[in-house]
């Protein structure tokens, strides 16, 4: 399987209280990462079976919005199990439950994305440390016992790549 590891893009500064966080939106630096992150996928010709999402506002947006940029047309899946402060355990138990799709994306919230990220890709008892920006994304492959990290570019790398392409 093919896994996307999408974080959600710039948000602006977290709220004090938590139920109003879990309703902060997008800002506008935010909703250009996702326009250049969907652009570089759709350019890598990554194809998705399944977009999973925490159900926090910020997330949903990265997903939706990344999403219409690569020519997506399923509908989002929101997941608990990629809320912050969610467990790996929770995580392994998400891709046990989509097993049989051959790509999926996930868009969650540090610092659990990258713990899931780290440990997808380690020797059980020897974990990776991934850092995913706002806005990063990575492409593992995984196989019956083993996952490699293929790529993971950050906000910065595509911006400049697109301002490259744009000269």
């Amino acid at each position: 399987m093919i896994i996307y590891f999408l974080r959600h893009a710039s948000a602006g500064e977290p709220m004090k209280n938590l139920k109003k966080d879990e309703k902060r939106a997008l800002d506008e630096v935010g909703v250009e990462q996702c326009g250049n992150v969907g652009r570089a996928l759709a350019a890598l010709d990554a194809q998705v079976d399944v977009i999973l999402s925490s159900p926090l506002k910020r997330a949903a947006q990265t997903a939706s919005l990344v999403g219409n940029e690569m020519g997506y047309e399923g509908k989002l899946q929101l997941e608990d199990a990629l809320r912050p402060g969610a467990s790996f355990a929770d995580f392994r138990k998400l891709l046990d439950k989509y097993a049989r799709r051959e790509s999926i994306m996930v868009v969650g919230h540090n610092p659990n994305l990258s713990e899931f990220l780290g440990r997808s890709i380690s020797e059980p008892g020897c974990e990776a440390s991934v850092e995913l920006k706002k806005g990063a994304v990575a492409r593992v492959e995984t196989g019956r016992n083993s996952a490699v990290l293929h790529w993971c570019l950050t906000p910065k790398i595509l911006r400049a790549l697109y301002a490259t392409a744009k000269r």
